[in-house]
């Protein structure tokens, strides 16, 4: 596969009445994206608006961030989900890199997120350093939540198509292309390399927990053998209300950086060989069917090393050794990718499950560590909805506007695949 990406470096946004890039600056037809949103009945109202790097913003409750694009030779969006299915991970796309869209609105489970745009807030998202085009949505009167997570998933889909559009004859700053021929040929061109896979353990467990690939909700498949730029290139979509510390956003799912630093090594030191979907379910049945089929996957198509990053926490820290002991005992290095819930002073136990064989573990952070978040000049969204946030309580919120939370509420804090601010300390 052979993929181009076509950037297009955003160094501000404005609202305006046409979508176009001059000079690195992106105009939003705002009320285009707004007809974009309501061509869905189940949408009442839209409002748009900016945040920027540096300004004293805070965005809550942030269900998604979505980076807009433009297809340059398929169908423009998210196929299987806004498009009809066509196979993603080739030809040539067209990058707003530094713009995002940010869906808010009404809360649809407890577990969305906070971006502070400015000060300590803004040391610990990702989405602190993009242009942020916020889509405030509000859907009609009686959705149950379920249809409610569907409405506003698909609301900032189509917002993010839209303000893609913007870059179909914008001037580009830099191409970077990718490639990866098929496995056999790549074993041919490095044999001595070592074979090295990406398990990407997500979210699928139901209950507004759910990521889909190419349309298709991961809980209805067993472990899947996909190729690495297939996410790179909107195949994969966000549709969990998993904690918004590690919840991997459709923006993170499209700059997937686990994948990136793989393909960086690629013909260096190892031999890239492609990505695995293991679902996280619920069920005792599934986790052993789904962790025994992804281990022998691996087998079978002859890794020498895995890596495996998690989604959340909690009961998916079982999949996560789970599959690591089954690895190890059929001869194949693993290194595992997870964060950690230790308790506001960092001592309790990290994981509700190890393993002997997990040797090799980075973190990505403690999701409890909390955090003290000045007030804001400007709120988007309903700042109150802090308290009922996983990492929030009742009382959190104090009558001048500052925030005492755990990592749990901010967006991206913890991110399983890299794509975080995070580091780690030795001591």
């Amino acid at each position: 596969m052979r993929l181009e990406q076509n950037l297009i470096y955003i160094k501000d946004v404005v609202l305006g009445d046409v979508n176009k890039v001059e000079d690195g600056v992106l105009t939003v037809d705002v009320e285009g994206l707004k007809a974009a949103v309501m061509v869905d009945d189940k949408v009442k109202d839209v409002k748009v608006d900016i945040a920027k790097p540096g300004e004293k913003v805070r965005i809550v409750p942030v269900k998604d961030v979505i980076e807009p694009r433009f297809r340059k030779d398929g169908r423009n969006g998210f196929p299987g989900v806004t498009t009809k299915y066509e196979e993603t991970g080739n030809g040539a796309v067209n990058i707003l890199k530094g713009a995002a869209i940010v869906t808010i609105g009404d809360m649809v489970g407890f577990q969305e997120g906070v971006i502070d745009m400015w000060g300590e807030g803004a040391r610990w998202t990702p989405f602190s350093e993009t242009f942020n085009i916020v889509v405030d949505i509000t859907p009609i009167d009686g959705l149950d939540p379920h249809q409610h997570e569907v409405v506003v998933r698909l609301a900032g889909l189509r917002a993010s198509t839209f303000v893609g559009l913007a870059a179909e004859n914008a001037a580009i700053d830099e191409t970077k292309v990718f490639e990866i021929g098929t496995m056999a040929e790549e074993t041919a061109k490095y044999p001595d390399l070592p074979k090295v896979l990406y398990v990407q353990m997500n979210i699928a467990q139901g209950l507004l927990h759910d990521t889909f690939f190419y349309g298709v909700d991961l809980k209805e498949i067993i472990p899947t053998w996909f190729h690495p730029f297939e996410e790179l290139d909107n195949a994969v979509i966000s549709g969990n209300c998993v904690a918004a510390c590690d919840k991997i956003t459709t923006y993170q799912h499209q700059n997937n950086a686990l994948t990136y630093d793989l393909y960086d090594q690629h013909g260096k030191t190892i031999n890239f060989i492609g990505n695995i979907f293991s679902p996280e379910l619920t069920t005792l049945d599934g986790k052993f069917r789904n962790c025994d089929y992804c281990a022998k996957l691996c087998d079978q198509l002859g890794a020498d090393g895995v890596i495996v990053s998690e989604e959340g926490y909690g009961n998916p820290d079982s999949d996560l050794v789970m599959i690591c002991k089954r690895l190890e005992k059929r001869g194949i290095k693993t290194a595992l990718v997870t964060d950690e819930c230790s308790g506001w002073d960092g001592t309790s136990q990290p994981l509700t499950d190890t393993a002997a064989e997990a040797v090799a573990v980075v973190s990505s952070g403690n999701v409890s560590k909390v955090i003290d978040l000045e007030p804001a000049d400007k709120v988007l969204g309903n700042l109150k909805s802090a308290q009922t946030l996983a990492g929030g309580w009742d009382g959190c919120v104090e009558e001048d506007g500052s925030l005492k939370v755990e990592l749990n509420a901010v967006i991206g804090a913890t991110s399983e695949i890299g794509y975080h601010y995070a580091s780690v300390k030795l001591y």
